[in-house]
């Protein structure tokens, strides 16, 4: 009869002792250097990139969203095809950044600076912009969405 109650228990024991793990925690990489690092198609919903330096990198096909990359510095980083719905990216650097295809619907983007992008497809439904960032975008813009099927001239309200 104790054996019985010794399994049962031990694991009521540890079920009180252990505190719950969450499924999946986010990823923090704020602050690093991460100069051609390859997050390609990778499931990184949540992930925070505050302040890291992510240039060259490649985060093509990955899923973002809601991801934090708040000033990143994404010089020439590869971003096709990604997924960054709901993601913050206000002050980040994008130069040279390639966006093909990304989905940046409800971003935010306010003071984000875009110099020299390929947005050629991107959605950018609902992501809010400084008039001069707008005017820049406006000029590149061009495509459809491949996953929303919006034009990318029209998304950004050209």
């Amino acid at each position: 009869m104790r054996r019985r109650l010794l399994g049962p228990l031990l694991a009521l024991l540890l079920a009180i002792a252990l505190p719950l793990q969450p499924a999946q925690a986010a990823m923090d990489y704020a602050k690093q250097v991460l100069i051609g690092a390859d997050f390609a198609n990778r499931e990184m919903q949540g992930v925070t990139f505050n302040l890291t330096n992510l240039r060259e990198a490649d985060l093509s096909g990955a899923d973002l969203q809601g991801a934090s990359l708040y000033g990143a510095k994404l010089q020439d980083a590869d971003l096709s095809n990604t997924n960054l719905r709901d993601a913050t990216l206000d002050s980040a650097v994008l130069d040279g950044t390639n966006l093909t295809n990304a989905v940046l619907e409800d971003a935010f983007a306010f003071n984000t600076r875009f110099i020299n992008v390929t947005i050629t497809g991107a959605d950018f439904t609902n992501v809010p912009f400084r008039g001069d960032a707008l005017k820049n975008l406006c000029a590149a813009a061009g495509g459809t969405n491949p996953v929303t099927g919006r034009d990318t001239r029209d998304t950004l309200g050209c």
